[in-house]
């Protein structure tokens, strides 16, 4: 008995320590401005696959706004979570939207509860699979950027202290969105911001010019983008600007990452 006993006690001790050890390469992952490949797009990209790998969530997405307040998406784990995302947009209104207006935290245990409320967000995530939605502003001290939504195929509350954690990892991004410019001199928040947002809508058009011109799916498209610049270790904005400036031949991408 004292044997077993001791044995749960080293795997409980080693899932602790293993645990920290994500949690403490996931900070530095997201503040790493120094990085030679580091660029908000993976900053994004970075942060919601943390989350899910982190939290008990099966999905995550996150928005930032534009000039005019409009909530653009920069990055999702899955495809039915930028459509989420979408049905927000589209009707202006849902939790995301609270959440980036307020500043503060939202969690809907069972989103089937509120279909008279958000009617085309309840159905949207019905037809996807998730039964709950959280989410939490991407804040600069006290001004929202943005907001992170995680979705769930199950209905109820976030475990305690995920909340929180969701918090510190994106309040961690946005100071790493700060750290980063492509305009180093600049120190202002919303520069950043549309550096960043303007940076995503390069990524998109590149992704539309690879599907288009070798008719593959935008998903498709979107990866092979990432994988060459994983491989050259260089920045993935950097890599889309030169395939819309036509610095480069879209067919490069796809030659260098074959067999990949």
């Amino acid at each position: 008995m004292s044997e077993r006993l001791s044995m749960r006690k080293d795997t409980a001790g080693e899932a602790s320590m293993n645990r920290e050890r994500e949690l403490a390469q996931a900070f530095v992952g997201l503040a790493d401005t120094y990085a030679p490949d580091f660029d908000p797009l993976r900053l994004f990209d970075r942060l919601v696959h943390i989350c899910r790998r982190l939290l008990d969530v099966d999905a995550a997405a996150v928005m930032i706004a534009d000039a005019r307040g409009t909530l653009k998406t920069m990055a999702a784990t899955e495809d039915e979570a930028a459509f989420i995302e979408l049905m927000q947009l589209q009707t202006g209104r849902g939790p995301c939207m609270d959440c980036y207006r307020t500043g503060e935290a939202r969690g809907v245990p069972d989103i089937a509860a509120e279909g008279e409320r958000w009617p085309t967000l309840v159905a949207a995530m019905a037809d996807a699979g998730y039964r709950s939605l959280h989410t939490v502003p991407v804040r600069l001290h006290d001004r929202a950027l943005g907001a992170l939504t995680l979705l769930s195929a199950r209905t109820g509350d976030l475990p305690g202290g995920e909340f929180d954690l969701a918090q510190a990892l994106t309040d961690s991004a946005a100071l790493g969105l700060m750290h980063w410019s492509a305009e180093p001199r600049v120190d202002d928040v919303v520069t950043r911001v549309q550096s960043a947002l303007a940076a995503k809508s390069v990524l998109e058009i590149a992704q539309g010019m690879i599907a288009a011109y070798h008719e593959l799916p935008l998903r498709e498209a979107g990866r092979l983008l990432t994988d060459y610049a994983e491989q050259h270790r260089v920045s993935l904005a950097a890599t889309a600007q030169a395939l819309v400036r036509r610095d480069m031949d879209s067919a490069a991408i796809l030659e260098e990452t074959a067999g990949t």
